[in-house]
């Protein structure tokens, strides 16, 4: 019988083909009159001259899922059992799934519920069909990858239930199975693995096999970006507090923003071949780990070679671990004090001092510690210059990239919410967010030097007569201190409310909290743009470090601005309704100058320099364009807030 192929599935609608197969003595006990496997084995032509026949075990089938169906419900090509078998050209045999679908739709049909398990076949049909085993074969193209035949023994198939030994132990099996049938090579590699040595030569029930990996018909083609996140999602299943540790990392971060050219768990420690770090033949060994950096740190396309630092660095360090990691400890410790002292002082002072204004409000208590009303006539109207342009499109720009730095630097940072994929999709992917990043840091701190040289040129013109500790000058000096403890007090009405010179205590601690940040932000930033440079002449801990610094640091940027720096200019009740457009128009109003730097104005006036400082009040186009800017840099600036908000409450 030449190229006669017999093969042999279970069958659907037991009951119809019983009484069918009876009648044409088709029925199991026939069939295995040949193809019983306790029996002499029997041989029929083939194409090479003879074939064994495909023998059943009939205590096998009898324990089965399909014990109960007749052979020839599924090998429908069968009809006689005498003559030679002949496959019919549209025989379907392997379609295991057509069975399944038919029998969910007739009960479907029927308003009957499917029967049990039979909800997870559906779904391991639809996902098989979309998997890479469903593909045509590229050598054999007669041929799809695998079938349910080609994995699922059709004759004995039962999966034991969950959670039982019989389970864990038909898990143990699935190396073989893969392996043998298709996988050699990677069944070699993985007998020699750390997973495989723990499930084949020691019995672990609990080391990982194929499927853990790879899912059991989802299964797709590694190349696919979903594949490598899936795989990497399935390696935390077991491996649960490293799986969280590589996702606070930048490379999980992008992992979870659902792109996946970062590296990830298999491209460390590879994927068959998985050793322990203590292994010399692992990739994370010591004296494998720069070799296994620079297969992404090559110093092609946008990443320069990985240098020596890159082995110190710690792909899992956290700050919950001093002994392992002391550096990454505290630093976090350092940091964690950090904000708490700043939120605590400040939003403490805020929240006394609106309270304070809310009821002097309400109780029709006025604060004007200078007489407005007694002004001379020919000042009435005027405007006091407190800031040139350049300070004023300093600010503007400076403001901006702000801005987009803490969009997109918390969108990373914050990788886990629903917003973060949304804004890196808008951006063009996390590569583009990147790029802009830096480009905003670049503004940011290209103001920040031009600020400093332009203050530098200053004190140089005026190094005779200006006063380092005077109140024109922007240092730290006690009558600060005096200052800010007055405000507590007048906060409890334990005394009237200090008058300010030129620059008040909440000025002066913003202007230096920018040095403070663009010196932790901007720093951690440099180290980790040009991380190359840094491993040529660092240890790796410092990159472990500095995102640490680099992200805390920018979350406390946010908060302070967009609720302590806010309610200072925008939302005091004396300053409702916001925005204060000091910082665009460049003047304050006599009145409010008066008021709100009462000692500058004193000092000004026993000198006769008021009149120096003088202008007209801007023009109502400039002021409310300056008000449209205002309102927009405030709307963007607490809808920041709030996407930082779900991000640090862990909200998605």
């Amino acid at each position: 019988m030449t190229h006669r192929i017999v093969v042999y599935v279970c069958a659907l609608c037991a009951f119809l083909a019983a009484g069918a197969a009876s009648a044409a003595g088709l029925d199991n006990a026939a069939c295995l009159t040949c193809h019983d496997a306790k029996a002499q084995a029997i041989e029929v032509p083939g194409a090479d001259g003879t074939r064994a026949l495909k023998a059943v075990t009939p205590d096998g089938y009898g324990k089965a899922v399909h014990a109960k169906m007749q052979c020839v419900t599924c090998h429908t090509e069968i009809t006689d059992a005498a003559a030679p078998h002949k496959k019919a050209a549209d025989a379907k045999v392997t379609e295991c799934s057509k069975c399944h679908e038919d029998l969910a739709t007739q009960a479907q049909a029927a308003g009957k519920p499917l029967a049990p398990g039979f909800d997870s076949v559906a779904k391991n049909i639809a996902a098989y069909r979309a998997s890479f085993h469903a593909r045509q074969n590229k050598e054999d193209k007669s041929r799809l990858n695998a079938t349910c035949n080609d994995c699922h023994d059709t004759h004995t198939f039962l999966v034991p239930a969950k959670d039982t030994l019989a389970y864990a132990q038909w898990r143990l099996s699935t190396p073989a199975l893969c392996g043998e049938t298709c996988h050699s090579d990677e069944l070699d590699d993985y007998k020699k693995s750390i997973h495989g040595k723990e499930t084949q030569d020691k019995g672990n029930l609990k080391s990982a096999v194929c499927v853990d990996c790879h899912t059991t018909h989802a299964i797709g083609s590694t190349s696919a970006d979903p594949i490598k996140l899936a795989i990497t999602a399935n390696c935390g299943s077991c491996h649960q507090e490293n799986l969280k540790t590589y996702l606070g990392t930048y490379h999980g971060q992008v992992a979870r923003l659902g792109y996946a050219y970062t590296a990830k768990c298999y491209d460390c420690h590879g994927s068959h071949t998985i050793a322990k770090v203590d292994d010399p033949r692992a990739k994370v060994s010591e004296k494998n780990r720069l070799k296994t950096c620079r297969q992404c740190h090559n110093g092609k396309k946008d990443l320069p070679e990985a240098t020596a630092g890159f082995v110190s660095f710690g792909a899992h360090a956290h700050a919950h671990d001093r002994e392992r990691y002391p550096q990454v400890w505290y630093s976090a410790r350092f940091m964690g004090g950090l904000l708490l002292f700043v939120f605590a002082y400040f939003w403490a002072h805020s929240l006394l001092w609106w309270y304070r204004e809310y009821m002097d409000h309400k109780l029709g208590r006025a604060h004007l510690h200078v007489r407005t009303e007694d002004l001379p006539k020919e000042l009435t109207g005027k405007a006091v210059r407190r800031f040139g342009l350049i300070w004023r499109i300093g600010h503007i720009c400076f403001a901006i990239s702000v801005m987009v730095l803490i969009l997109t630097g918390m969108t990373v940072f914050y990788a886990e919410t629903a917003w973060a994929p949304v804004v890196v999709q808008a951006f063009g992917g996390p590569k583009v967010t990147g790029y802009v990043h830096r480009v905003a840091a670049a503004i940011m701190l290209g103001i920040f030097f031009l600020h400093i040289v332009g203050v530098a040129i200053n004190i140089a013109r005026t190094w005779k007569t200006f006063r380092f500790f005077g109140p024109e000058s922007l240092l730290p000096r006690w009558q600060d201190f005096t200052d800010a403890w007055g405000m507590f007090k007048w906060f409890v009405d334990k005394g009237p409310r200090p008058t300010f010179d030129r620059w008040t205590y909440w000025e002066k601690f913003d202007y230096w909290a920018v040095f403070w940040g663009m010196f932790i932000i901007g720093g951690s930033g440099m180290m980790m743009a040009f991380p190359h440079v840094t491993a040529q002449y660092l240890p790796g801990w410092v990159f472990n470090v500095a995102m640490l610094v680099h992200g805390e640091e920018g979350f406390l940027c946010a908060v302070f601005l967009f609720t302590v720096h806010f309610f200072n200019n925008h939302f005091r009740p004396d300053k409702m309704p916001p925005p204060d457009v000091v910082m665009f128009t460049g003047v304050q109003t006599i009145e409010e100058f008066r008021r709100e730097h009462t000692e500058q104005y004193k000092r000004l006036v026993a000198a006769g320099e008021l009149e120096k400082y003088l202008v007209d009040v801007p023009s109502q186009p400039m002021t409310r364009g300056s008000k449209v800017l205002g309102l927009v840099l405030i709307a963007c600036g607490l809808t920041l807030l709030i996407l930082v908000g779900i991000g640090f409450f862990g909200g998605a």
